[in-house]
């Protein structure tokens, strides 16, 4: 089989989003007839069958859909690579952008980029917050290069692998009992609500998975509070705990507790970025933290 034309993809693209064919021929600035030879051309190159016609509407097959979802991130990366080239040339490289969620402080960012940056210091990086839900959209649009999550698993069409581990603790009110010993067990936190940011479902399920291995079924309560340091969440919930990875100790003039457990878990930090596509900041920032691209 010949290599995948990526014009006659991007006119099934634009046919798959339309409403019909006459619609996707008039985005495209071309006739009708010329779009269904190209789409007729594809299906002969690949010896599949992209759309279940009928009189009135073409319908993806298995086939086209997988097609379809394949094709995002690749076109998706020819556009990015495009634009870097031609940043490269102008001699304006735009800063390697790296987002990260609610959950990790800018701090741990810094950590797992701290090798890279002290191997050369030359390099150009943005880190900016990101909400779990535009991770996908924000690597597809180029927007940011990388993303580093909480989380054990990347989307099925995007590339990642684990950067680093943290260990969890526990914060928890100065009025809340737990506070009064410097360590506690998975099994203390049996009659305390735990209170998650309704934006990281993947964390939250990994905590409440935590507390199932201890034997007993969390009760979760959602924060309200949003942009703000995971602990600062006990202020306004005090009969509940929440797991960070603050150093132990005390916080906000003595009203926080950072406890340790006396078991501690140790919770991923993925990085994600576009799949089948080559950086060099980003090489370098996999290669400090011993992982390379082959983890795609």
């Amino acid at each position: 089989m010949r290599d995948l034309d990526l014009r006659r993809l991007r006119m099934f693209m634009a046919v798959v989003d339309a409403p019909s064919l006459r619609v996707a021929a008039e985005r495209l600035y071309i006739s009708q007839q010329a779009l269904s030879v190209a789409i007729r051309e594809l299906e002969r190159q690949l010896d599949v069958e992209l759309f279940s016609r009928s009189r009135r509407t073409l319908t993806p097959t298995p086939a086209g859909v997988a097609l379809y979802e394949g094709a995002i991130p690749l076109l998706a990366g020819g556009s990015n690579l495009a634009a870097e080239v031609k940043m490269i040339d102008d001699n304006k490289p735009d800063p390697f952008s790296i987002g990260h969620t609610p959950g990790l402080a800018p701090s741990e960012v810094f950590q797992v980029i701290e090798g890279a940056v002290l191997a050369d210091p030359s390099l150009l990086i943005t880190v900016k917050p990101l909400w779990p839900g535009d991770i996908r959209d924000a690597i597809m649009s180029g927007d940011v290069d990388m993303v580093l999550a909480r989380s054990h698993t990347a989307p099925t069409d995007l590339a990642g692998a684990i950067a680093t581990r943290h260990e969890l603790r526990l914060a928890v009110n100065a009025d809340n009992p737990l506070s009064k010993n410097p360590t506690c067990a998975m099994r203390d936190l049996a009659d305390h609500p735990i209170v998650v940011s309704e934006l990281e479902d993947d964390y939250k399920n990994m905590i409440v998975s935590y507390c199932r291995r201890a034997g007993f079924e969390p009760e979760i309560v959602v924060s309200n509070l949003r942009g703000t340091p995971p602990h600062m969440s006990v202020i306004t919930h005090p009969d509940a705990c929440a797991f960070v990875t603050n150093q132990p100790g005390w916080l906000y003039q003595n009203q926080i507790r950072i406890v340790s457990f006396d078991d501690p878990p140790m919770t991923p930090v993925m990085a994600m970025w576009l799949p089948n596509t080559a950086s060099r900041i980003r090489n370098a920032i996999l290669d400090a933290v011993g992982i390379t691209d082959e983890t795609e």
